[in-house]
């Protein structure tokens, strides 16, 4: 009985395994099946990635502010490749600066823009520069709206653009071909065509780090030239405080909000204020000591009456214009509503996205996410759209014209023996953005008249010039030349700042006389300037 039992059960035991292994063969074919389309769709993945991989390192290559040899080329393959890809490899571009949307955002129309970048120039060139966006309507609006403006005033000179970003201008051609000059390329384009007279406008809002950086590049090219003239940003001259205003601020800051309240759908700024409605104007801001103007613009509202009206910084500086700064300030006012708009000559990604995003760090989000304001409404409009905005840039530019080759009549006199012995403040003009006094001064210096002989002393912006030379570059560098030399001087600022800076004593023959003054930066190569001393005002 135990034996038949224990063949029984190992018969059993047999069987089941035999259907076990029949199983298994089963489950195999099957798994081996799955398995295969697991892998094919892991390659197909990884494809995918790498893909877009690819792309991404393509972009972030001429995400870059320096132009190369290899610019035009590498601009051409990431456009090839990204528009090789599949709408879903396209969600996976992703670099240090890459992302869906440098291709794939549609941001207007660029074949309504004209890049200014044609030959045949002529002996007057007029140079507009902007720092660029690639909002395609925006440059269209903003930019194109200013170029246009000035060429419509100056028929008898030819309007040409550069922008200072390289990122935005490789951005453009990438995605448009729309070839933008920057600022050597415009201008080695002026010197190819013979241009004898030259004026630069800025379209930038203030003397700040751009500007800097303009004037910068325009003083290599100098020499080129027979004239040439930068002319005033938007908001003018800096100013050496917050409460310093100017004609070019207030008219801004009318012009800025008529605008706003008018689009917002208001009679009157007043009308608005009834409703508690507060308007947010929000530029850059900067590090620079330029960020004094937006504090300007708050004290030119509040000259204005428009106790409505806040000024803020995407960057926040200065201090006070930070949106949680804002955001308070427009609680603690008691307004509800609120309507954001830029600070900006262009509406591009800053207003697009750091102010009206919806992301959680926008400033709409912010002020939303406060909890303090009934409605938060925007406005994406930047100022170079307004026709006033654009008048204010064909008087500036009219200016600059006016001053070429004409002396100075500004003076309070032009004879010598007219000034006392004693000590004078004087404005002192220069004729580029590169060569003034420091901003702390307000353009001037201080006039010593002794015995009829006048000798201006100003304060420089930092010790990068080292020495001055009455007459032209070329005597400059003459044995035996006669060199000022300069004096270490601490200059304190709006911000409660110091710094050290170089200073000089000039001799003057005669107010409002242009007259040569050479300068030798750090480098070791003159430049030759036209300076003269008007404005004399007794201490």
């Amino acid at each position: 009985m135990k034996k038949k039992l224990v063949v029984v059960l190992m018969a059993a035991v047999m069987a089941m395994t035999a259907v076990t292994g029949c199983g298994s063969k089963a489950d195999d074919a099957k798994n081996d099946t799955q398995a295969s389309k697991t892998s094919e769709s892991e390659t197909s993945a990884n494809a995918d990635q790498e893909a877009a991989m690819h792309v991404a390192d393509l972009i972030d290559a001429i995400y870059v502010q320096e132009r190369t040899d290899d610019t035009d080329k590498q601009c051409k393959e990431a456009k090839e490749a990204w528009d090789k890809l599949t709408d879903a490899q396209k969600e996976l571009v992703e670099g240090e600066n890459a992302d869906p949307d440098y291709f794939g955002r549609d941001t207007g129309d660029a074949s309504k823009d004209d890049p200014r970048n044609q030959d045949d120039i002529g002996e007057n060139e007029i140079l507009v520069v902007s720092f660029g966006t690639s909002f395609n309507d925006s440059r269209v609006a903003d930019i194109k709206g200013v170029e246009d403006a000035i060429a419509a005033a100056n028929p008898d000179w030819s309007v040409r653009r550069a922008f200072t970003a390289q990122i935005i201008i490789n951005h453009v051609q990438a995605r448009d071909d729309e070839k933008i000059d920057n600022m050597d390329q415009a201008l080695e384009r002026a010197v190819k065509n013979g241009v004898k007279n030259l004026v630069v406008q800025p379209t930038h809002l203030m003397h700040g780090a751009e500007y800097d950086e303009l004037s910068e590049a325009v003083e290599k090219y100098k020499d080129k030239f027979e004239s040439v003239k930068i002319a005033e940003p938007l908001l003018g001259e800096v100013g050496s405080d917050a409460t310093v205003v100017n004609e070019d601020k207030k008219a801004v800051a009318e012009i800025l909000t008529e605008e706003a309240v008018e689009k917002a759908g208001y009679d009157s700024l007043d009308a608005a204020k009834e409703e508690g409605t507060a308007f947010v104007f929000m530029g850059h801001g900067t590090s620079h000591t330029a960020k004094i103007s937006y504090s300007q613009m708050q004290s030119q509202m509040t000259a204005l009456g428009y106790d409505n009206v806040f000024i803020g910084t995407v960057e926040g500086e200065p201090e006070d214009t930070s949106c949680e700064n804002v955001i308070q300030a427009v609680k603690d006012a008691g307004y509800k509503k609120v309507i954001l708009r830029p600070l900006m000559v262009v509406a591009g990604d800053h207003a697009n996205n750091d102010m009206a995003g919806d992301d959680d760090d926008s400033w709409k989000s912010q002020f939303t996410a406060s909890g303090n304001f009934d409605s938060i409404d925007t406005q994406i409009a930047g100022l170079g759209e307004i026709e006033a905005v654009q008048k204010l840039y064909v008087e500036h530019t009219k200016k600059a014209i006016e001053s070429l080759g004409k002396v100075s009549k500004t003076a309070s006199s032009s004879a010598v023996s007219a000034l006392e012995d004693g000590t004078y403040t004087a404005k002192f003009n220069t004729d580029s953005g590169m060569f003034h006094v420091n901003e702390a001064d307000n353009g001037c210096g201080t006039l010593t008249v002794k015995d009829k002989k006048m000798t201006i002393h100003i304060r420089l912006v930092s010790k990068k010039i080292v020495n001055l030379f009455l007459g032209s570059a070329k005597d400059a560098e003459k044995d035996g030349a006669e060199l000022l030399q300069p004096t270490t001087d601490k200059v304190k600022y709006s911000d409660g700042t110091t710094e050290e800076v170089y200073g000089f004593d000039v001799p003057v023959e005669e107010l409002g006389k242009e007259f040569d003054l050479a300068i030798l930066g750090t480098k070791g190569t003159w430049y030759d300037h036209k300076v003269s001393v008007s404005d004399a005002q007794k201490k």
